[in-house]
């Protein structure tokens, strides 16, 4: 056995991140979300596709609450920087909707059309134009810039933007190495100076307070960077809220966040209280 990480191979590193294979059901499940995120997008005004930059996956959702100066939840999807699309979670815009919470539904470039550093620069233009509020929708309210796995290592390198009041890590991928070192890096190519300067673990600088999550019955592997992360950032003095949710994966844990009175939005609307 070559050991790249933590005592494991390739091999152990595909088991160790492979949410995917752990989960029986995820076929079934991502219908099940897809089906809910179209139903939602009928249900509720919005306004789709609105444009942060030129190229085609540069788009954002814009979902109001109807309430005047209401915060902004944006939120950010996983699939590993290359796979998946807003489309396929906009569901989980229910839960903040219902909290009093304008949402943002973000698009970004995936690899291995974009690399990484693309991808990173891509949301600094996604709040750059929040923050402008060129359409006129309303977006310069406090955000809460979540995001769940990828998404959850791209929320966590911008809770220091001067946008953001609070930070909202789900699932999230903190250290970049292992990502790297596994099959997941083909289509990546990370290079050494990106897993540097774009693992949170990293950079655990002065933020804004966050809420962290991560399902208990996830890879021990994720659950692992949550609980890491969590405790380097309250090292360093910073306030972080660690929310575990029981039983959930990597994929249940959203269902808790589209609902208004779940785990996550209970301790998301604390958190904006601190």
């Amino acid at each position: 056995m070559t050991e790249l990480y933590r005592g494991m191979d390739r091999t152990a590193l595909r088991a160790a991140y492979d949410n995917v294979a752990a989960v029986a059901d995820v076929a079934e499940r991502m219908l099940n979300f897809q089906a809910r995120s179209t139903a939602l997008y009928e249900a509720v005004p919005c306004r789709r596709d609105l444009r942060y930059g030129p190229l085609p996956r540069q788009r954002f959702d814009w979902l109001p609450c109807g309430q005047a100066d209401a915060p902004v939840f944006v939120f950010i999807h996983g699939g590993y920087w290359q796979a998946r699309s807003k489309e396929d979670f906009a569901f989980v815009a229910s839960g903040p909707l219902g909290c009093g919470f304008n949402v943002v539904l973000a698009e970004y470039t995936l690899a291995p059309e974009a690399s990484m550093t693309q991808i990173v620069g891509e949301i600094d233009a996604l709040l750059a134009a929040l923050a402008a509020d060129r359409d006129g929708l309303g977006t310069r309210g406090p955000i809460c810039l979540a995001g769940h796995s990828a998404g959850g290592q791209l929320s966590a390198l911008y809770r220091a933007h001067e946008s953001v009041v609070h930070a909202m890590p789900i699932s999230a991928l903190v250290d970049l190495e292992p990502i790297a070192l596994s099959w997941l890096n083909d289509k990546l190519q990370l290079t050494p100076a990106e897993i540097a300067a774009y693992s949170p673990m990293r950079h655990i600088g002065k933020g804004v307070p966050m809420t962290v999550t991560v399902g208990t019955a996830e890879l021990p592997e994720l659950v692992r960077h949550s609980e890491d992360y969590v405790a380097a950032c309250r090292q360093a003095g910073e306030t972080v809220a660690f929310v575990p949710l029981p039983a959930c994966n990597h994929f249940t844990i959203l269902d808790d966040l589209a609902r208004a009175d779940g785990v996550q939005m209970r301790a998301l609307n604390e958190g904006m209280k601190r």
